[in-house]
Parts: C-alpha cells; structure tokens; sequence
C-alpha cells in the first residue's frame, strides 16, 4: 500500500503538536523489529559494562552524563534502568528486564533499524513538514519495563536536541500496545505555541552535562496536570510524531507488560546544532548527523 502523509495530517499536527498514525507498520515489521531487539539486549555483554543507569535529572538527581553516554551516537550503547538495582547497588531484575534503553546510533550500524529509519516514509513526512536538509540522529529502542519502568516527567525534545530556529521532530514507533497502564505517551495539546523553551542539555566545560538556562528566572514552565494531557494510547505499529516545543510525558509502568518503542529524531542541517548539545557526532559535530537520502 502507498503511503500517503495528507495535508489533513500536516494541519493536525500543526495544531496540536503530536500526531499517532496508526498501523504505519505492519505486524510483521513489528515483530522483526522486536526480534532484533531482544537479540541485541541478548547479545549484549554486561561484565564489561560500566553499569551506566537513566536518569531523567528530575526529582534533584543528576542527569547522565558519563563518557559511555557521551560517545554513544553512533553505537549501540545500553542504559539501565534505575529502579532494576537493590540497595546494594547490585541488579535485582534479570539482564533483559533491566535496560531502560539502547542507542543511539541504531540506525547507523544496524540495517533492519536503518531500513526503518531512511526510507521514502521517513523522506515524505520530512519534506511536507518543511524539512530543508533532514539529518537523522538519536535512534534508540525504550524498554519501559515492566514494574520498574520509570515516570517520564513533562519536557520538550528541544531541550535535548537544541537548534536556531529550533527543528526537531520527534519519531515514535510503538513496537508494543501502548495503554495507560504501560506508561503510554501523554501530551499538552497546543503546547508548542505557549510554552517557550526556557533550557537546553549541554555538555558542561569541566565533563558531565546540565542544564543551562535560557531565561533569567531560571523556571521551568511545565506541567504535570494530567487532566489537561491527552492519552497517546495505541496499538503496536504506530508512529507518533512530536514536536520539538510540545509538552510530553509518560508515567510509571507498574504493570506487568513491557512498552517497547523506538524512536529516532529529525532536524533540519540548515540550522545551527552546536557543540554545545550533549550528543555530537565523533571528531566532527555540528549537523554532521545521517542524512535523509535514499
């Protein structure tokens, strides 16, 4: 079947700033996708991991920011889940039940990733989203897992992947029935056209990384009243799209199914992307990130 990204489905985006487009893969593609990621967390070594956990750099914790987060932009690096360790700091859950998320460079030394990352789909929705260059980075699978899978306070990906003029699109595929009893997404409607983004992730001049501020005031203008988000509930298959500047979050998977998703980001290679952003392509930076081109 032809894919078609409408005028109708441009304008609703626009308006709202998230759009689920149901049944974008089909269920065979979401199975291979789904093998492929239970083999890599199979194949994954953990003796010589450095046991590098996810934070959110919420609720006063620090946000990652270890070499092995750093250079992870074109690998395949693992993250944990936090809430997967006892009190000892020693995992409590099995491997394959730990990991909040691996990437994010997915989509460049892995082909069943790539070949759902750059292809004509992807091209479409970037040029009628108005797309100059289309790069793609930050391809990742999130594991939310089940029990432990951590709250996702509200944010905005511009925040993370930083432009002038900001350009950021998100891409979410759901490779699992998305519920709110999983943690699925939730999003301000609107939100991307009355909330500034008042931050950026950086990485800070003596290692690690942090927020800096781009207000006086230092105040974040988000919300965590759920009342007025909208449920991104939906069936495996999906692709979500999400604005650089919309209000997102998910909550806590305290359930017993897992909520596996991947994602990977667009922006537009005529904008800055700065040293300044924690995730930089090896020894070049700047928008030197994948193309779209097929």
């Amino acid at each position: 079947m032809t894919f078609d990204f409408t005028a109708q489905q441009v304008e609703q985006f626009q308006r709202e700033g998230c759009l689920c487009l149901d049944g974008y893969l089909s269920p065979d593609e979401v199975k291979q996708l789904v093998e492929r990621s239970n083999q890599l967390v199979a194949d994954f070594d953990i003796s010589t991991h450095p046991m590098t956990k996810f934070t959110t750099g919420s609720k006063g914790e620090e946000h990652i920011g270890d070499a092995y987060f750093l250079e992870s932009s074109d690998k395949v690096s693992f993250f944990f889940e936090p809430n997967a360790f006892d009190e000892n700091n020693q995992l409590s859950k099995p491997k394959q039940r730990a990991i909040n998320k691996f990437g994010h460079g997915l989509h460049m030394v892995d082909d069943l990733f790539k070949s759902h990352t750059i292809n004509e789909k992807t091209r479409q929705i970037a040029e009628k989203l108005g797309f100059e260059d289309p790069r793609v980075l930050q391809s990742m699978v999130i594991c939310k897992q089940p029990e432990i899978g951590g709250e996702v306070p509200s944010h905005q990906d511009a925040t993370f992947l930083y432009t002038e003029p900001q350009s950021a699109i998100g891409f979410w595929f759901a490779l699992e029935d998305c519920t709110p009893e999983n943690g699925c997404l939730s999003f301000l409607p609107g939100s991307h056209k009355t909330t500034p983004v008042v931050k950026r992730f950086v990485r800070l001049e003596n290692g690690g990384t942090g927020f800096e501020y781009l207000t006086d005031d230092k105040k974040d203008p988000y919300t965590n009243t759920e009342e007025d988000y909208k449920l991104l509930t939906c069936k495996a298959g999906s692709l979500i799209l999400i604005h650089n500047s919309v209000l997102h979050r998910s909550n806590l998977n305290l359930s017993d199914k897992s909520r596996y998703a991947y994602a990977f980001h667009v922006i537009d290679g005529t904008a800055n992307y700065d040293r300044k952003n924690w995730l930089q392509v090896p020894h070049t930076g700047g928008t030197d990130f994948t193309k779209l081109e097929l």
